[in-house]
């Protein structure tokens, strides 16, 4: 499997963003990331999909990201404005489905693509007029995953007053720390209920202006260098926008990623797997717990690993870069990896399960 970095959930000018496709194209490129998927609200933008590639630079070697587009649905009559979803992949516009939920996510299936709750927990941030806009609707049935960690939403339970949002604004790089507690505990009490739901991580990236003198805070770029999900495909990219689209939205589906913030130390490298008697399986994937199933960790620098089973650690590994954990019993297994940064303890790797069963 070959790993590559992609940064999804954005907005631009279609929306409620600052920037152009290309913008974001060469702050990619610029981060070093192999993709993006741009979701503007309620509008599928057409003839913008493609490699971007950097201008030539006799001393550098080019660079290119492959832009893709989907979409981040949510009823716009409703106040407050629940039940953001993200939709990606679908072969047409499905906003006109926003009003009911389980339809949208019907439509969206029915349109080839994948479908994740976008922010499940979002408080409100009274100091900047920012209302809770969480998910509401758990009933609903057939979604592909949720994304666990949004930068966005994060941020609003950081700022209390306009002063911390001046400090956050112009110290980003102290704002992330991991994805928000109530997130976490919901995707591990679904999918101890027998689902297989795909985790994501988004930057949920606006580049807004700020002031009179319109600085631009949180610009894409540097969005780019903290949350992203690392995705990992059959083979390297192939420059053919069709086939490498494929590859990436089938990862996704089956849930071969996991959520990486690169900011602390870049995550590129991280493994988990699993090895039984007769198979073996990565993130994403099931397995026979018959015979005994060896669970292995790889991380690219040393960090705090532990590792849940059902939502229950059963143990943390300590400034280490390794974990083996050997098991019989059936479960659904992940990992978490801390490190210290800036002074304090910060999540920077959220695995996707392994299903032992």
């Amino acid at each position: 499997m070959h790993e590559i970095v992609v940064n999804l959930h954005m907005h631009t000018r279609y929306s409620d963003g600052s920037g152009t496709h290309k913008d974001i194209a060469e702050a990619a490129m610029k981060a070093g990331l192999d993709a993006v998927i741009v979701t503007d609200h309620n509008v599928l933008v057409q003839g913008v999909e493609g490699y971007y590639r950097s201008s030539p630079v006799p001393t550098l070697k080019p660079r290119r990201v492959l832009l893709l587009v989907g979409q981040e649905i949510h009823d716009q009559d409703r106040i407050p404005q629940k039940n953001h979803l993200l939709v990606l992949n679908a072969n047409r516009d499905l906003s006109a489905l926003a009003d009911n939920p389980q339809t949208l996510i019907n439509g969206v299936a029915e349109a080839g693509g994948l479908s994740f709750i976008a922010h499940p927990w979002d408080p409100e941030a009274p100091a900047f007029n920012e209302t809770d806009i969480s998910w509401e609707t758990w009933d609903v049935q057939g979604y592909t995953g949720l994304e666990l960690w949004n930068g966005l939403s994060e941020l609003k339970t950081l700022v209390p007053t306009k002063l911390h949002g001046l400090f956050y604004a112009f110290f980003p790089q102290f704002i992330g720390h991991a994805p928000i507690r109530e997130t976490l505990q919901k995707w591990d009490e679904l999918l101890s209920e027998g689902k297989r739901l795909v985790a994501i991580g988004g930057s949920d990236a606006h580049a807004m202006h700020m002031g009179p003198f319109h600085r631009v805070i949180f610009p894409y770029d540097f969005h780019f260098r903290t949350v992203n999900t690392h995705v990992f495909i059959p083979q390297p990219l192939t420059g053919d926008v069709t086939a490498d689209k494929k590859m990436i939205y089938e990862a996704l589906a089956n849930g071969h990623c996991f959520v990486g913030y690169d900011l602390p130390a870049p995550t590129r490298g991280f493994r988990f797997r699993a090895k039984g008697l007769e198979h073996s399986a990565i993130m994403g994937d099931e397995l026979p717990a018959k015979g005994g199933v060896t669970l292995h960790v790889y991380a690219p620098f040393k960090a705090d690993l532990t590792l849940f089973k059902d939502g229950v650690a059963l143990g943390t590994w300590r400034n280490q870069q390794t974990l083996t954990h050997n098991t019989s019993e059936p479960g659904v297994y992940r990992v978490e990896a801390h490190r210290s940064y800036l002074g304090k303890k910060r999540g920077w790797i959220y695995s996707n399960p392994i299903y032992v069963r």
